[in-house]
């Protein structure tokens, strides 16, 4: 049976080989992140042909009211999600652990453009869809997402590319003297993430615990996970956590100080990230999910400032199969309502 067995090195050499040289893969489905998140189970399943995989997909499991589990592929499945049919084989894989976990439903949100036929095509299948543009308190993770190619392109060629603004605040952090490292040390990450909490009080935001970032680099290797400081005369200014799996750089946490805002240090550190990517011959340089798409919104016009707006990109949103409909309708009505009284309740405490 293809679930894959965490004990067999092979195995899971052999599954891990897979995701990190499949086109699009995500680092989230990386068999490490499920090492991150240690408050879900972790589980995955694979196909094979002519003894080679075919298709692959790492599960986060997760206990919800009612005695029940959600099953979770972030950003999978790791195949061609227009082969319906090969689709369908793979997740027939994951009812023996719908079972073992009595989950209400398996639940996966693929890096993909949405398109309404593809989402159609779901419907038709059988599975629950949350179609186009859905509430973002419907969604685990963001529709929208800054993307930047950057295959084959130069430095130059990029900085061209920016928005005249961008270009400018890029070179103006340089002539301020603010510079940018990247290290794996825990006296870093320490500095990540005061700036980090700074960064959640000021923009209102969920705090994860300091934990959760140790883990990550636990977790991914130096070749894979980097911390990046930008400072200005020995003082951090802003930080972040980038990763590099399977051609993709992502700027996966980023913060700011309330000092110093003015040699605009984020810049100089997004550029000294996308180098890492150049260097890396990475495919594509992602600036991570966007909520709010007015163009006056301060980090939409951040990251738009590089990517244009040809890099910004609605993905095809959340895939369900339900296993129990009675409990994924009190699911899907609970924790959208959960996530609006979370961040009303995160706005007060600023107040």
């Amino acid at each position: 049976m293809p679930i894959l067995d965490f004990n067999n090195k092979q195995e899971v050499d052999e599954y891990e080989n897979f995701v990190l040289n499949h086109l699009g893969s995500s680092f989230m489905q990386d068999l490490q992140w499920g090492k991150v998140k240690n408050n879900w189970k972790q589980e995955a399943v694979y196909l094979k042909e002519d003894g080679k995989i075919i298709a692959a997909m790492m599960l986060l499991v997760q206990n919800i009211p009612f005695n029940s589990t959600i099953i979770y592929a972030p950003r999978g499945p790791v195949c061609d999600v227009y082969d319906i049919d090969l689709v369908n084989r793979l997740v027939k894989e994951v009812d023996p652990l719908a079972k073992k976990y009595n989950a209400c439903m398996l639940k996966f949100d693929p890096q993909v453009i949405y398109d309404e036929k593809l989402d159609n095509m779901y419907k038709k299948a059988n599975y629950k869809t949350t179609g186009y543009k859905p509430d973002p308190d419907d969604l685990i993770q963001p529709s929208h997402n800054m993307v930047l190619n950057i295959e084959g392109k130069t430095e130059e060629e990029l900085m061209k590319s920016f928005a005249e603004k961008t270009r400018y605040n890029i070179r103006l952090s340089g002539r301020k003297g603010v510079t940018v490292r990247y290290s794996r040390s825990i006296e870093d990450l320490k500095k990540f993430y005061e700036i980090y909490k700074i960064t959640t009080i000021r923009d209102r935001i969920g705090c994860r615990d300091y934990e959760y970032f140790e883990r990550m680099l636990n977790a991914y290797d130096e070749s894979k996970l980097r911390i990046y400081i930008a400072e200005h005369e020995g003082e951090a200014l802003a930080a972040a956590i980038a990763t590099n799996v399977g051609g993709e750089l992502f700027y996966v946490y980023g913060a700011s100080s309330n000092v110093k805002r003015n040699l605009m240090p984020n810049y100089a550190m997004q550029m000294a990230m996308i180098r890492w990517g150049l260097e890396t011959n990475c495919r594509t340089y992602n600036f991570g999910g966007v909520l709010n798409l007015d163009p006056n919104n301060g980090l939409y016009k951040f990251k738009i400032g590089f990517c244009r707006e040809q890099g910004l990109e609605e993905y095809i949103g959340e895939i369900n199969k339900v296993y129990n409909p009675m409990i994924y309708f009190m699911y899907t009505v609970g924790m959208p309502l959960k996530r609006k009284i979370g961040r009303k309740q995160r706005k007060l405490k600023t107040h």
